[in-house]
């Protein structure tokens, strides 16, 4: 069986997070949401590390089997819950589609890998980046970036996205622009503006490069990630489709889309979203990015 959090808390308490659906009312969803799945918690915090390690491997094989490996561009981090000054990263160079537990290695503040498996490259861009972030952003436990095909295209408009479908709703002002582009990021400052940017927002679309999501646990991060991708590729084939005509995309409106993002845009929407797609890796993989 997968190891996602119904396997370790089978009677998880409402923290009222769980994903509402439209038209139930909060004090029903409450109800119901006694008995709703949660992240697993964790006394242990060695123990907590070893789940959340397999989290992120397997986070990398779902953008392998996405196809969101470009070369050997791309991270996800995971911020240690021993010491969370420091975070867990892919090894530069390394297969995401052959990630293991075993091969992420453990990078401390000043950037120097303390930890972790036999290859231990460090990606410049990747500490630049989520050194900033993790350290600007307490809450965020993962961050996730990539040179995906959509979520590039989408970036070299430098616009946000619009509303235009219930998914793209979950990032309803929740995402931002970065408006610059200085080349790889390998510049203490420029990973500082990024992170800047983001400010207390769940995605960074990056100009002239690709996106960037954060999350409470690595599930999160990884879901609004996939998300977003696919909300990019929407939009692009949407405005396609209606400039065919001489015509524009219908936007949801503003009161429409913020009651939307309250069932589909929280942390546990974006962990619970994320459940099958992990499920469906552990399934494919019989368990093999856990060693």
């Amino acid at each position: 069986m997968a190891p996602h959090a119904t396997d370790t808390n089978g009677n998880a308490v409402n923290n009222g997070e769980a994903p509402l659906e439209p038209g139930v009312s909060s004090k029903h969803a409450q109800d119901r949401a006694v008995n709703f799945p949660r992240p697993p918690v964790f006394e242990d915090k060695l123990e907590q590390r070893e789940y959340m390690k397999g989290r992120l491997a397997a986070a990398f094989r779902i953008f392998g089997k996405n196809g969101f490996d470009e070369g050997v561009a791309g991270h996800i981090t995971l911020r240690d819950p021993v010491n969370p000054d420091s975070f867990w990263v892919n090894p530069f160079g390394v297969s995401f589609s052959l990630m293991r537990k075993s091969d992420l290695i453990l990078v401390d503040h000043s950037g120097k890998v303390i930890d972790g498996g036999p290859v231990r490259l460090l990606n410049t861009a990747a500490y630049m980046i989520h050194s900033a972030i993790h350290k600007a952003r307490p809450d965020v436990i993962c961050a996730a970036h990539s040179h995906s095909l959509y979520g590039r295209t989408w970036c070299s408009l430098g616009r946000k996205i619009d509303t235009l479908t219930q998914d793209a709703c979950a990032f309803h002002n929740d995402h931002v622009v970065y408006d610059a582009f200085n080349g790889v990021v390998l510049a203490e400052k420029e990973g500082k503006a990024i992170a800047a940017c983001l400010g207390d927002k769940k995605a960074a679309l990056l100009q002239n490069h690709g996106l960037l999501t954060v999350g409470h646990t690595v599930d999160e991060a990884v879901f609004w990630f996939l998300s977003l991708e696919k909300c990019c590729h929407s939009q692009l084939m949407a405005e396609a489709a209606a400039a065919s005509r001489g015509e524009k995309p219908i936007i949801i409106p503003e009161e429409e889309a913020t009651y939307t993002y309250r069932t589909v845009g929280s942390h546990r929407a974006g962990w619970f979203n994320a459940k099958p797609s992990f499920d469906l890796i552990h399934h494919e993989t019989k368990g093999e990015y856990l060693q």
